[in-house]
């Protein structure tokens, strides 16, 4: 299957809105309880009448589903749970019919151990396959050749007794890494790429993408001081926080190989990458470095407002004094929520009217947008007890940390029915009845749902160049207030956001301004010089040329 791009903007990414979709709890079409491609062609329709620009697909490929997707044993296939090659052609299809790009999530970093190279690996040390992945002999007393750990608790070597050697897994031990400073193995993905870029889609979310190398003489990584520790990336109680992973990850060679992988999407117009980029000390750093210019990935998106760190006025305004400086020349995509982390609704503990501030602001900030799936619901994060986990990252650090399935339980469509519409078999995930009340049906008969408001934002956006591609200008907090003006050839917009339950009072920047943007609530600028504010409103107004 082939897709004709000749009229494809290769610049749509720019400012682009892309929305997530889980497929295992999105919509299942065959009552198996788990969703499937099927059941996103089926609410394609739902999906365009957002307003989004592409869906980003999480992985559908052959699994054991150790890591529920994530550790692939066939990169050109469908797993017979999800479909087939021929239901994710029809994926590709239906969103074409609708206006709407694919994007799919591609892990490239490493295999499950149930993959045909792997076992190739693992059964000689001489064999064509034999340096696919990262192997090593012991220390003389038989332990792991370094002090490197996994994301998912304690060593990232496992010992093989085939080879008699340590292969690395810098996630679960049947997630063996790949080798990619072998030529044969970067050809191989460069392969797969290609592969999937023939059958019509327009990008990839890159899972990991700063984990493709590492140090090649396997040094130790240094201790990170117990200040500088965070739990962006992993729970507080993981021990992969006390160190700082210079060696295992984010390796000079990584931008050599981004620019072949660059070369390749560059022969079908109109296709993108958006990067994973895994680093809780370096993340905008690193975003700045893998997306400056046009030989590297076109965006990479952000963790620093995944983290449990409140949304204040002061932390927004400090990341993106952050990414205005450290990513110059490059792109970057925002986003508040995903699959990985706890709802945002939760997180940060949002009244409905403080969800409604962060969806306008997540689409007023420079830079392209992620949102994930039953975010525009207002979903919080389901509560689940132990027994309902199927999340190994859960299970293994409960209670303190409940893992990953909070976030993933399935969508609900129909608040009458007992599994919000998902499924008429047993979900693979109960679905919270909690989450009934915020069905797509309940909302959409309401004109004030959560679910309208996003819809509004997103056409607000989508008519404004500035909120799409303009440039960041004059960022500041006053109060609880953020502040910043966003500024493209076609128009200057100023933005205020109100982040607290405290009314504000301050003067407007100076100039002629027209308040706009009254269908998502944005208060009108006022007559006396002062921009008056209530809890959590925003405010958006248009810079009017001077008239002399």
């Amino acid at each position: 299957m082939t897709t004709d791009r000749t009229e494809i903007d290769r610049d749509w990414w720019r400012g682009c809105v892309i929305y997530q979709i889980y497929p295992r709890s999105f919509q299942d079409s065959n009552a198996d309880g788990i969703g499937d491609l099927r059941g996103i062609v089926d609410r394609m329709p739902y999906l365009a009448s957002l307003g989004v620009d592409a869906i980003w697909v999480s992985p559908f490929y052959t699994s054991p589903m150790k890591d529920f997707g994530y550790d692939i044993s066939d990169f050109c296939d469908v797993d017979p749970m999800f479909g087939t090659l021929a239901d994710f052609d029809a994926l590709v299809a239906a969103a074409n019919d609708h206006g709407l790009k694919v994007m799919i999530d591609l892990v490239l970093s490493h295999t499950s151990d149930q993959h045909a190279w792997f076992t190739a690996s693992r059964a000689s040390r001489e064999g064509p396959y034999a340096d696919w992945y990262v192997w090593a002999d012991p220390k003389e007393d038989g332990t792991p050749p370094n002090n490197w750990l996994s994301f998912f608790g304690g060593s990232a070597w496992q010992w093989d007794s085939r080879r008699e050697q340590y292969f690395l897994h810098n996630f679960l031990t049947s997630q063996p890494d790949l080798n990619l400073h072998s030529e044969a193995v970067q050809s191989a993905l460069l392969g797969v790429v290609r592969f999937w870029l023939d059958r019509g889609v327009h990008g990839f979310r890159l899972d990991t993408v700063n984990f493709y190398f590492n140090d090649k003489d396997l040094r130790d990584n240094p201790p990170l001081p117990k200040d500088q520790r965070n739990a962006i990336l992993a729970p507080s109680v993981n021990p992969y926080n006390y160190q700082s992973h210079i060696h295992s990850k984010n390796q000079p060679e990584n931008l050599e190989f981004l620019k072949r992988l660059r070369a390749l999407l560059d022969e079908y117009p109109g296709t993108t990458t958006l990067g994973e980029i895994g680093d809780a000390e370096r993340g905008l750093e690193l975003i700045g470095t893998y997306t400056e210019g046009a030989e590297l990935l076109h965006m990479c998106y952000a963790f620093d407002f995944l983290a449990q760190e409140p949304l204040s006025a002061a932390r927004v305004a400090e990341v993106l004094y952050k990414a205005d400086h450290l990513t110059k020349g490059g792109w970057v995509a925002w986003a508040f929520s995903n699959h990985d982390v706890m709802r945002h609704a939760t997180r940060w503990n949002l009244s409905p009217a403080a969800q409604r501030l962060c969806a306008t602001l997540l689409l007023c900030l420079p830079g392209s947008a992620c949102f994930y799936q039953g975010e525009e619901l207002g979903l919080e994060e389901a509560d689940l007890a132990f027994e309902d986990i199927r999340d190994p990252y859960g299970r293994e650090f409960w209670p303190e940390y409940k893992g990953r399935d909070g976030c993933r339980t399935p969508m609900v469509w129909t608040g009458t029915e007992r599994n919000g519409g998902f499924t008429t078999g047993d979900p693979w995930l109960p679905i919270s009845p909690h989450h009934l009340r915020h069905a797509v049906d309940v909302q959409e008969s309401e004109p004030g749902a959560m679910l309208h408001h996003y819809r509004r934002a997103l056409a607000f956006r989508a008519t404004h160049p500035a909120l799409r591609t303009g440039m960041l200008d004059g960022v500041y907090v006053y109060g609880d207030v953020l502040h910043f003006r966003t500024v493209s050839p076609e128009e200057t917009l100023y933005c205020a956001f109100n982040l607290s339950d405290t009314p504000s009072a301050h003067n407007l920047p100076s100039g002629t301004w027209e308040t706009i943007g009254q269908e998502l609530g944005a208060v009108s600028v006022s007559h006396d010089g002062l921009l008056h504010m209530g809890p959590w409103q925003i405010c958006i107004a248009r810079q009017q040329a001077e008239v002399y």
